[in-house]
């Protein structure tokens, strides 16, 4: 069976991305006209039955998260999108955008409707900025065919637009609540929570956040069906999954998984990332962005799907795959894998602020031969401190690289403390 699906991407590299006459050759708005012909508790059924799962990170899922907003009273409701992309290594949001707009936008339709929202709101990261205008010209030509504005598809007091808000290169607005800020001119760094975002989004109103992905799956899993859509993973994580693979493998680009695909499978099958390149050896990988966890040869067997990874220790989370083969430094890694959460950290909950940058200058005694045995119990205190009182998802997952490199590979940092780099990379004084 192949390992890879063209569901979300369907008609890619065959289509004009924004041309609605193509989109439509490809299945396109027949989620949202089977939706019209459904009740409310049926919409939310299917999606339900899909097992969906949200594809921003927290793996959430998608229909519990509608049936939540649902039961929620209050109006206006707002749908946004949320595609401010900005994790490292990350870029199958990009992919969607680029080239399955329509399909992020009948998603989006299919949420306004059941909603009885009126305005959409996506809010795309600045760097991607260069590709805002495929997204703009998508939008025009949908109200133009009446999927988009007044009377959609001859329903009257069917009304709904979207929105493109451009975000400004804040990593943190990635977190809901902080994008939210920054869509209300605010401050973009994370609220409080409780109240939760269904109660209290956007202008205080209740509000439905996804991912760029999840939306482009309610619209695929409404125009195949539930069941079909679940066949393509498993029971608990169906449809497919987008991951961009890069760094040290052979076959760097964003690929549509079926969910359930071996890890091993994902890095050395020809399908997919075809191995390590010039007869270097496989080391570890980051699975899941900056903020997850590394995957060691030893974890390699675990299926990709949502279940197993975290009984592994794994997740899903952004959809990266960052391969690293043996001429990495595992210390070093993590060391910048910290500066990227010490530099974004938006400054709002001290121990955030501050623990990022103390991890970040014990981790460079690590890698500049002046780290002694005691701080690797400083690094592990330092982790768990800021780990469990960080506002936020930024501060609360910054060391879980570290940690899994702790965990199954200690014996590289205590080789540090030693003044002994295992790889050779490292600068030791």
């Amino acid at each position: 069976m192949l390992k890879t699906a063209a569901l979300l991407l369907s008609g890619v590299g065959e289509t004009n991305p924004a041309s609605v006459e193509d989109y439509i050759k490809y299945g396109g708005f027949k989620g949202i006209r089977r939706a019209v012909a459904m009740t409310d508790r049926e919409i939310l059924d299917e999606i339900k039955e899909s097992a969906l799962l949200g594809k921003g990170g927290a793996s959430y899922p998608t229909g519990r998260k509608w049936e939540q907003l649902y039961n929620i009273e209050g109006d206006p409701k707002y749908v946004v999108c949320n595609a401010d992309e900005g994790e490292p290594g990350t870029y199958k949001d990009r992919e969607l955008i680029k080239h399955a707009p329509l399909r992020i936008i009948e998603g989006m339709l299919i949420a306004g409707y059941l909603f009885k929202a009126k305005r959409g709101i996506i809010y795309i990261r600045g760097e991607y900025r260069n590709i805002t205008d495929i997204f703009a010209q998508a939008l025009e030509n949908a109200q133009k065919a009446g999927y988009l504005g007044k009377n959609i598809m001859g329903m009257e007091g069917f009304d709904y637009t979207i929105t493109i808000v451009n975000g400004a290169g804040s990593y943190v607005c990635g977190e809901n609540s902080a994008l939210l800020n920054s869509i209300e001119s605010l401050v973009s760094r994370p609220r409080i929570k409780p109240p939760h975002l269904a109660e209290v989004g956007l202008y205080s109103k209740p509000t439905l956040v996804n991912n760029v992905e999840s939306y482009a799956g309610v619209a695929v899993l409404m125009n195949i069906g539930a069941q079909e859509f679940k066949s393509y993973g498993t029971s608990t994580d169906g449809g497919t999954k987008l991951i961009s693979l890069s760094t040290h493998i052979k076959n760097r680009k964003t690929y549509e998984i079926r969910i359930g695909t071996s890890l091993r499978d994902i890095v050395f099958d020809e399908e997919l990332g075809g191995g390590i390149p010039d007869g270097k050896e496989f080391k570890f990988l980051h699975i899941g962005g900056q903020a997850g966890p590394l995957c060691f040869p030893e974890q390699l067997d675990t299926r990709y799907c949502y279940e197993e990874l975290k009984d592994a220790g794994l997740t899903v989370g952004s959809g990266a795959i960052a391969v690293m083969d043996e001429t990495v430094c595992l210390v070093d890694y993590v060391k910048h894998v910290m500066s990227f959460f010490a530099y974004e950290s938006c400054g709002k909950c001290t121990p955030c602020r501050i623990g990022t940058t103390r991890i970040l200058e014990l981790l460079t005694k690590f890698t500049t031969g002046k780290a002694v045995p005691g701080d690797l119990d400083r690094l592990e205190d330092l982790s768990i401190h800021v780990a469990r009182l960080s506002l936020c998802g930024l501060g609360q997952a910054a060391s879980t690289a570290m940690d899994s490199a702790l965990k199954y590979r200690r014996d590289e940092f205590i080789a540090h403390t030693r003044g002994v780099c295992p790889a050779g990379t490292c600068k030791m004084d």
